[in-house]
């Protein structure tokens, strides 16, 4: 009797585990509603918050329909088409993806309507820029569409939100870092008194501008297999952008120098018979001074200082024994690059 109420008792675990996942998976309504009321967000064309932008995009030919307020911020919105040549990709996104636009377009005709449309603010110069349409507009352009409809914000510092607004093409690290690292590069021309750590959030991650820094000189630069080392050691700066890139420079040209190393160690044990497409990722595990030192999500103190980091990198590269390889060890290697994936 004593075993058929254990067996009872464990047949019924499982199912109340499983109740308690579905409802961590299920997702809750906000406790109390936000935002504005269908009354508060029409606009007047007119209003004051929208009649620079109205003029704007009349004397560039396009066509306003309205204006409105975000129904959760309150902010002001100008919904309008304007034509293609009036508007252009903030400077510093992402490079264009022939392959993308391509696609993106042939999918809209189909589609026979271009339903969603650009976050258009003021760029410099009274220019109009777009921080999250650069297919959408390419694939316009390859369409040949006179006018293009946007939501024109007058926020200019929307333009500097593209991690957050991009979502039309998923972002890959040397994307996500070339973004992060023009976007350094024109916030420190526009502010020359702004920090780094100011700019945080916009950002995401301080290691996308280092590795933002090697693509540009080396867009082929193996940025994956350094991602973990820096996630522990590289943090935003307290100095001002100007002075934090110079010194991002001397990082990523260390760096650099690293990877000059690794493929001389890969070339040798290439040489010596080794073939895995995870020789590189083992040989930056093996010298990567922080390896074994783990870190809980949030802490904001590097698991080492960068340049010292560094230092013990190169010196541990230039002294890397090649007899103390094995294939097993590659095998195991392989087995973890499995499970990140």
């Amino acid at each position: 009797m004593a075993k058929a109420k254990s067996s009872a008792k464990s047949a019924a675990k499982p199912g109340a585990r499983g109740k308690k996942a579905d409802s961590r998976r299920r997702l809750k309504p906000g406790a109390r509603s936000r935002g504005l009321a269908g009354s508060e967000i029409a606009l007047p064309r007119d209003h004051a918050d929208l009649a620079g932008l109205v003029q704007l995009v009349e004397a560039a030919g396009g066509a306003v329909i309205g204006g409105y307020r975000d129904p959760l911020g309150g902010r002001a919105l100008l919904l309008a088409t304007i034509p293609l040549t009036a508007v252009q990709p903030t400077p510093f996104q992402r490079d264009l993806s022939p392959t993308h636009t391509k696609r993106l377009a042939e999918k809209i005709d189909q589609a026979g309507a271009f339903l969603d449309p650009l976050i258009v603010v003021r760029g410099q110069e009274g220019s109009l820029w777009t921080p999250n349409g650069r297919h959408r507009l390419a694939a316009a352009k390859v369409l040949g569409l006179k006018q293009i409809t946007a939501l024109i914000c007058p926020d200019e510092t929307l333009a500097f939100r593209i991690l957050a607004l991009n979502t039309e093409k998923a972002h890959n690290l040397k994307d996500r870092s070339l973004e992060v690292i023009r976007m350094a590069r024109n916030l420190a021309k526009r502010d020359r008194a702004a920090k780094e750590a100011q700019y945080a959030d916009q950002f995401e991650a301080a290691e996308l501008l280092t590795l933002g820094i090697l693509y540009e000189r080396n867009p082929r630069f193996a940025g994956g297999a350094y991602s973990s080392l820096l996630r522990k050691v590289d943090r935003f700066s307290d100095r001002t952008l100007a002075v934090s890139l110079r010194e991002r420079e001397g990082y990523a040209a260390r760096l650099a120098a690293i990877d000059t190393e690794v493929k001389r160690i890969i070339a040798a044990l290439t040489a010596k018979g080794f073939k895995s497409p995870y020789l590189r990722n083992y040989v930056v595990a093996r010298i990567n001074p922080v390896r074994f030192i783990k870190q809980a999500r949030g802490i904001t103190k590097p698991a080492m200082p960068i340049g010292q980091a560094l230092t013990r990198m190169i010196a541990a590269a230039k002294s890397f024994k090649l007899e103390s390889v094995s294939n097993a060890d590659l095998a195991w290697v392989a087995v973890g690059a499995g499970a990140q994936e």
